[in-house]
């Protein structure tokens, strides 16, 4: 183009900022993008130099760069990227392509600038978020890892993976799937089927044993799920826990449990049999303690019988699930009445509604409160209960006729010490009922209203 008015006009409209500047950096031209971009007009740049405008901590790599195309080290061009002062006195990052060829014409070298600031500042979340990635996988002792579609290729694995599985993260980068040989034989089929479950898209969470260099005693809860990008797989995330102290203790839950339910009912059995044998047998006051030994007795089974449910729900809990609770009072109370109690008067006041999040066991726990208002009741039993919706929770409330409930029945229940020998309740039923109102993320209280009776509270979340 010829006119150099109309070239001027042409490079005023560009978006990049295109300058000359001599070989002492001198600008010598400037187009309109430098308002656009740094706030300064064109007036203020010519004749300045552009090395004072650049971050200190740049400038240097800068003049190195430019002396290196004026000494003819580099072919044609060079790109650079820096931090220019803009006229408010904040910093905008530029990328500038400068050729080595002094142009004659325009009295210096042609610079174009493009502003990459908010792709610098991507790059600047994108290593935060990648540091700080780095940190939590270094200090924590959960196994992070990152696994290609197809299980080809390991993508990341922490190192807390050595320690868990008893084998090196290197020779799992050599050969991605051995880490399998790190998983019990009788165990290996399952995750192989998770796998093939997880390259087809869906979730999995599954536990078992690993670690053979101790034989196999480690067990490890592992969550996994595909990532979806443009449509299909791309890789596949997740991580494994450490779940050994948890599985012994369920595994000790569950050798009392048969323990109270066989040893001790067999045994408890054989001993009410020969106490009604000997009560028909007897007279007296022989008769009056054979009474008290079948009392005891049955309580007593029915002692073993509530730890059994403790262990079903502590052993076997499940997710939590969107109940109706309006719902499920009013059922459990037709049923007190048809069934359990039927000379109780229990006056419940529900709304039409109620949901919450919690276990489904929560109607076993509303049948104990019932059942236990029922049992110590000073006279007719004569339960109200009252259900109503707050903002962010559904609060059960249950009024009996009872003298105070003792506090060592429920305050071994909230308190953070361990109870000691001679400060423990005198049964299970309570426990079980603040096990499953705990575990549904559910608050339990206790109070006693003078001249009317005991009022147990149950609070707990509300499904939205």
């Amino acid at each position: 183009m010829d006119d150099p008015e109309k070239l001027r006009a042409l490079l005023d409209h560009a978006q990049d900022k295109i300058v000359v500047i001599d070989e002492n950096g001198v600008y010598r031209y400037v187009n309109a993008a430098v308002e656009r971009l740094l706030g300064y007009s064109t007036e203020e740049f010519v004749g300045t130099n552009s090395f004072e405008y650049i971050h200190p901590d740049d400038r240097g790599s800068v003049r190195e760069a430019f002396q290196r195309l004026l000494e003819g080290e580099v072919d044609d061009t060079e790109t650079i990227e820096y931090r220019h002062r803009a006229k408010d006195d904040s910093w905008v990052w530029l990328e500038s392509r400068v050729e080595n060829h002094l142009d004659s014409t325009l009295g210096g070298y042609v610079v174009s600038s493009r502003d990459i600031t908010d792709r610098k500042e991507a790059e600047r979340r994108q290593r935060e978020t990648e540091i700080r990635l780095e940190e939590l996988a270094a200090n924590t002792d959960d196994v992070l890892w990152t696994f290609s579609a197809d299980w080809s290729e390991l993508l990341f694995v922490n190192d807390a993976f050595e320690d868990l599985w008893g084998m090196s993260v290197e020779r799992v980068k050599a050969d991605p799937t051995s880490f399998l040989h790190g998983i019990h034989p009788d165990d290996r089929d399952g995750v192989v089927e998770g796998m093939q479950q997880l390259s087809n898209g869906t979730p999995r969470s599954m536990e078992y044993r690993v670690n053979p260099e101790k034989g196999y005693r480690r067990w490890v809860w592992v969550q996994a799920r595909p990532v979806i990008e443009n449509g299909g797989i791309a890789r596949i995330v997740g991580f494994a826990r450490d779940v050994t102290d948890r599985r012994r203790r369920e595994r000790q839950l569950q050798v009392m449990d048969n323990l109270l339910r066989h040893n001790l009912r067999n045994d408890m059995n054989v001993i009410l049999g020969h106490a009604e044998l000997a009560r028909k047998r007897a007279d007296g006051t022989v008769v009056e303690g054979m009474e008290t030994i079948l009392e005891t007795g049955w309580r007593l089974l029915e002692t073993a019988e509530k730890e059994r449910e403790i262990v079903d729900v502590l052993v076997g809990v499940g997710d939590v699930e969107c109940i109706d609770l309006a719902s499920t009072l009013r059922a459990k109370v037709e049923e007190f009445g048809a069934e359990v109690a039927p000379n109780a008067i229990i006056t419940a006041d529900t709304p039409a509604s109620a949901e919450v999040v919690s276990l489904p066991e929560i109607d076993r726990a509303i049948h104990e409160l019932l059942e236990n208002a029922i049992r110590h009741a000073d006279g007719p039993p004569n339960i109200e209960v009252e259900l109503h919706v707050e903002s962010e929770c559904v609060v059960l409330e249950i009024l009996d006729n009872a003298s105070p409930i003792p506090r060592n029945e429920f305050e071994p229940l909230f308190g953070e010490d361990e109870p000691s020998d001679l400060y423990h309740g005198t049964g299970l039923g309570l426990w079980l009922v603040y096990w499953i109102v705990d575990l549904s993320d559910g608050t339990l209280n206790f109070e006693y209203v003078p001249d009317c009776g005991n009022c147990v509270t149950v609070k707990l979340p509300r499904a939205e």
